[in-house]
């Protein structure tokens, strides 16, 4: 049997194959990037949003899935979680688990909405199409307050207890690394610095001066 004639009877082996070896490749070639906040004292900042920006980022997250299930609970008339990190598209579902009705807003840039005075689950979720920092509220509780931080990047997360957050499978190339936390002056931007991953991993120090 000829080379062509083998290729023509039996594509769909090669094919699979091939896309195993580009997949392996991408990979091993992907590194992680492990992030510590501080804040100015030195001491670990927790729930820092880090994320790494690159127009290659935003066409990787073009092509990926935001990951499903996301939810900010009302619970002892307060948002759980304070601080979220979602990238742009994601559905967001506002469950009330309290015994009294919420009533959830943003009237921020990034993303303006109302859920008007219900219980439960409302039927549909919300949708974060635009990059940048929701600011949520509750119209019956002023002292109701959490953020929803949506980014054009599927490399982003919250940093633990310990300051520290891992960021995976970061392909090589220059990137933003930027990093927010809620406690900063309302108004302030990310803190920004460049970075260059390359294909081994990396481990960084930040520290947020305003806090």
């Amino acid at each position: 049997m000829s080379l062509s004639r083998f290729w023509l009877t039996q594509p769909s082996k090669f094919l699979i194959a091939a896309a195993m070896a580009v997949f392996c490749v991408g990979a091993a070639m992907a590194a992680s990037v492990s992030v510590l906040v501080q804040d100015k004292a030195g001491r670990p900042l927790q729930d820092a949003i880090v994320f790494l920006e690159s127009a290659e980022a935003s066409r990787a997250r073009l092509a990926s899935k935001p990951p499903p299930g996301i939810e900010i609970q009302q619970i002892s008339r307060q948002f759980e979680p304070r601080v979220t990190v979602v990238q742009q598209g994601t559905s967001v579902q506002f469950p009330n688990r309290d015994n009294v009705r919420h009533h959830v807003y943003s009237f921020s840039p990034a993303k303006n909405f109302e859920l008007k005075l219900y219980s439960g689950t409302p039927a549909n979720p919300v949708v974060f199409d635009k990059p940048g920092i929701a600011v949520l509220g509750c119209n019956i509780h002023d002292h109701m307050v959490a953020w929803v931080v949506v980014v054009d990047t599927p490399y982003y997360g919250k940093s633990a207890a310990t300051g520290r957050v891992t960021l995976q499978q970061v392909p090589p190339g220059a990137y933003r690394l930027r990093v927010w936390h809620a406690d900063l002056p309302v108004g302030t931007p990310a803190l920004e610095r460049a970075l260059l991953v390359d294909t081994t991993d990396a481990s960084v120090t930040l520290r947020v001066d305003g806090l």
